[in-house]
C-alpha cells in the first residue's frame, strides 16, 4: 500500500462483541502474536449494522450471535465496491486481494 492509500484508506472492524470482549481479544492477539491491533473496532451488540449489510448468522447459536466474516471495501460515496462473505470464518481474503480491491479505487 503507498502512501497515498494509506492516507485515504481506513480499516473498521464491527463485531456483535461487546467492549469487554473486544479488550479481551485485542489482548489475547497482543500476547499470542505479537501484533498491535491498530484499526478502530466497532461493537454491533444488536446487530443493526451487521443487518444491514445481510450478514448476520442465523445458524449461530442466540447465545452466541455471530455476522458472516466479510470484508467490504466501501468507496467515500458509501458504494461497496468489494466484497467478500464466507461461511467459514477460517477463510479470509489476502492483503493481496484487499490491497488489488483497493488499487481500483484510485
Amino acid at each position: 500500500m503507498d502512501e497515498d492509500q494509506k492516507a485515504n484508506t481506513e480499516i473498521i472492524a464491527v463485531s456483535v462483541d461487546g467492549v469487554e470482549k473486544q479488550k479481551m481479544m485485542i489482548d489475547r492477539v497482543m500476547m499470542e502474536y505479537e501484533i498491535e491491533v491498530d484499526f478502530t473496532l466497532l461493537t454491533d451488540v444488536d446487530h443493526r449494522v451487521i443487518d444491514r449489510y445481510g450478514i448476520f448468522n442465523e445458524m449461530a447459536p442466540e447465545t452466541q450471535p455471530i455476522p458472516h466474516p466479510t470484508t467490504l471495501v466501501i468507496d467515500k460515496e458509501g458504494v461497496i465496491r468489494w466484497r467478500m462473505t464466507e461461511i467459514d470464518y477460517r477463510v479470509r481474503p489476502t492483503n493481496k486481494d484487499i490491497l488489488a480491491a483497493l488499487s481500483v479505487l484510485d
